[in-house]
């Protein structure tokens, strides 16, 4: 019976041309050759199965050659390159340096190192897996790498470049080679099963492809099991059952579940994948991918990044196309953080099922952040054409509501906030809490008073109002996603109003926030602004004793400005610092600052704290 010869030691690439998806190594190489620039050392760098040996062993060949092609490629006919394809050159030597990583190996390969070339022109060493090699190895290795005879040539191969001494990196001229693509994995196999006379399917070869990432003799031997287990019938089916991969209807058919909130049919569907033999973290990690493949296919600039089958790729296109944009970003986070804590749970398979009811429920969500809300009947004020009928209105009432209507909209969110909290959205990270409301929250609009003074028309905002940012948007903000608006982080009172106001009522406002600075527990701009300013028109000046005061205005002067300016309807108004001399203000004594003074009286306060183990408040 014939030996049968496995398809990554049958179809090795022998030429540049042959080798896949590596042209910029080849061409590199190729053009080295010509131009008689071959360097004394290379080193051949980048995961396994990627062609690093294979280019060794072909530049080896090429550069013995007596006959090169015009596209400087061995001819395979001539004395060198027939003794190097038998085995039998004594121009050529492989060290494999996981087995032989010792200073006398590398010693004796010294020695031979010596012994110039009977035949040929130069003599290569090809030293593979060179990360393995001793500390000691390396440093016997140094000086012949460094400075070897002008007929040796060194071919270093390794998939940890990081493990290399900087010293032998910098004698040799790097090459990285890539992770190869999958339709270029895909096409390879294409041709194989041409020539072997193997029937095969694209979406099963894409599988396969991806399967392997980027390895080509990984492609190879699963290649070469499929064809044996299909007896030479390959088809997607075929690879999805022997690679245990789950089949992308699976995802297709739940995604479609998901977004028409059918728990049932998501359960059952996901009962399914368990009973054949799929593990949970496999699933996640397979629906992430895909709701990652459909977020890729609402762009046509993205639609590259689909590594499928041209057949699968239009099923994720016409997907796509019915999945929300906010759907999609909000499952995917919720897919990521159920990877996350997969391995740690108790409970896995609950553990999916409630990622799986969450997702059920977005669609709810989004469709509840998607109604109107109350600050829209604000607009019905601009339908009062004058102050005398807005008095009139508000004389006559508030509008009649509908108040059914309002206990069934009540009910519902009630009903949706409870099941949401049944279902633990609450240990959710901050980006993606769910707070909902208890009640419906409509107000009924009310006209302003002619005669209502300024201060009760403002409301007084906190002194920082931190909004967190995150690329996934979180369950109350997908309205604004899903209608395409972006997020322009914190946003400052803007606007050209210039409406004059009094002395008073200006610092009635830097009275307000000046409690509000001293509730936040901010002493350095509570002192700060117990220094009476000095107001000339619309600029202001505030007097600063030192240089930490001016540093604290200097942080504080925005949300200052646009808490002064919006307040006083002026944005005119600017804020100076000017040091203030001699002043007789005194500055705010902390609780650390009084213990410290209450010590220098009397000293056993501090052993009477000690005893009864007491802490000082801040």
């Amino acid at each position: 019976m014939e030996n049968f010869i496995v398809s990554a030691r049958k179809y090795r690439p022998a030429t540049f041309e042959t080798v896949v998806g590596q042209q910029h190594i080849t061409g590199t190489l190729q053009n080295a050759i010509k131009n008689n620039q071959l360097a004394q050392a290379f080193l051949f760098c980048g995961p396994r199965g990627v062609g690093k040996t294979t280019c060794a062993r072909i530049l080896a060949k090429t550069i013995n050659c007596t006959n090169l092609t015009p596209e400087q490629e061995a001819c395979g006919t001539c004395e060198s390159c027939i003794s190097f394809q038998t085995g039998h050159s004594f121009n050529f030597h492989e060290l494999d340096a996981a087995s032989n990583n010792s200073v006398d190996d590398i010693r004796s390969l010294i020695e031979q190192v010596r012994i110039p070339p009977q035949a040929g022109k130069y003599k290569i060493y090809i030293i593979d897996e060179v990360h393995m090699l001793s500390a000691n190895a390396f440093n016997a290795f140094l000086k012949t790498l460094e400075e070897p005879p002008s007929y040796a040539i060194f071919i270093l191969a390794t998939t940890e470049k990081h493990k290399i001494l900087p010293t032998i990196l910098s004698r040799c001229q790097i090459f990285d080679f890539n992770r190869i693509q999958v339709e270029d994995i895909a096409n390879h196999l294409n041709k194989i099963a041409t020539r072997e006379n193997i029937s095969v399917d694209s979406d099963g070869l894409h599988i396969i492809a991806q399967k392997a990432d980027g390895g080509l003799r990984d492609a190879l031997s699963m290649f070469d099991q499929i064809v044996s287990y299909t007896n030479k019938n390959l088809t997607y089916k075929a690879v999805i059952d022997n690679l245990n991969i789950l089949d992308y209807d699976y995802y297709f058919k739940l995604v479609d579940f998901l977004s028409s909130g059918d728990v049932s049919q998501t359960l059952l569907l996901f009962n399914e994948v368990l009973n054949n033999g799929f593990d949970g973290n496999n699933f996640i990690n397979g629906l992430a991918s895909h709701f990652r493949n459909l977020l890729v296919g609402k762009d046509s600039q993205t639609l590259q990044l689909l590594e499928v089958s041209e057949n699968i790729k239009q099923k994720y296109l016409a997907q796509s196309k019915l999945t929300d944009l906010s759907f999609i970003l909000t499952a995917l986070n919720l897919a990521n953080q159920c990877d996350l804590i997969y391995k740690n749970s108790k409970n896995q398979r609950l553990q999916v099922e409630l990622t799986l009811i969450k997702m059920c429920h977005i669609p709810s969500v989004i469709q509840l952040a998607q109604q109107p809300r109350a600050t829209d009947l604000d607009q019905d004020k601009k339908k009062t054409p004058n102050k005398l009928e807005s008095q009139e209105v508000e004389k006559s009432g508030s509008r009649e509501v509908d108040s059914e209507k309002l206990k069934v909209e009540s009910a519902t969110i009630n009903d949706l906030k409870d099941f949401l909290e049944q279902e633990d959205l609450q240990d959710l990270p901050d980006h993606l809490d769910v707070a909902l409301p208890t009640e419906i929250p409509i107000q009924i609009p009310k006209t302003p008073s002619v005669n209502k003074p300024l201060s009760g028309s403002i409301k007084i905002q906190p002194l920082h109002t931190t909004k967190i940012t995150s690329l996934i948007p979180s369950l109350t903000d997908l309205e604004r996603v899903a209608n395409g608006e972006e997020d322009k982080g914190p946003q400052y009172a803007t606007g050209n109003e210039k409406q004059e106001f009094t002395e008073e009522q200006f610092l009635e406002f830097w009275k307000i926030y000046t409690q509000k600075a001293k509730d936040a527990d901010k002493i350095h701009l509570y002192t700060l602004m117990n220094n009476d300013p000095i107001l000339n028109g619309t600029e202001i000046t505030v007097l600063v004793e030192n240089l930490a005061l001016e540093s604290t205005l200097q942080d504080e002067k925005i949300e200052l400005l646009n808490f002064l300016r919006t307040a006083l309807k002026n944005f005119d108004l600017q804020i100076v610092s000017r040091r203030a001399e001699n002043t007789q203000k005194k500055r705010i004594y902390t609780n650390k600052d009084k213990y410290s003074y209450l010590i220098e009286k009397n000293p056993q306060l501090e052993e009477m704290r000690k005893r009864f183990n007491l802490d000082i408040n801040p």
